[in-house]
């Protein structure tokens, strides 16, 4: 059986292949990172992963416009907070989002599994969207 790391190289090159302009890699890049994260995990990385979940998911970006908040991110910030760890883990892994048939189904599979993994951090949900609001003027 393969590796999680396998699998999600193995959506990778679906999302990546995909020629849909809203960018779907992102999402799914975002959701493995905030999936994946401990506390080795640098903060800016965290930061940025649950940061393009809270943008998709409650905002409405698409992959795109996630990508471009991120480099805006980077552009005007040097050191992020730290946000708790979830304590739990999302019901959806990148293994569910690979067995979902190609095309219609696994695209809306993958935006399942940034909400189940949105789900698990709640907790930090107040200062991310503080966070969206300071630097990037998202309300």
């Amino acid at each position: 059986m393969p590796s999680e790391q396998e699998l999600f190289d193995e959506l990778s090159f679906y999302t990546l292949a995909h020629g849909d302009p809203a960018f779907l890699h992102e999402n799914s890049a975002d959701a493995w990172r905030a999936q994946h994260v401990d506390e080795t995990t640098k903060p800016m990385a965290v930061i940025f992963a649950v940061m393009g979940l809270y943008l998709y998911l409650e905002k409405g970006f698409t992959g795109k416009q996630v990508q471009l908040a991120h480099m805006r991110m980077a552009r005007r910030r040097r050191s992020w907070p730290q946000l708790p760890l979830p304590k739990t883990q999302a019901s959806i892994r990148v293994a569910d989002v690979v067995a979902a048939e190609p095309g219609a189904v696994r695209d809306a599979m993958i935006r399942k599994w940034c909400a189940a993994v949105w789900e698990t951090w709640q907790e930090s949900r107040p200062q991310i969207a503080a966070l969206a609001k300071s630097e990037l003027d998202v309300g």
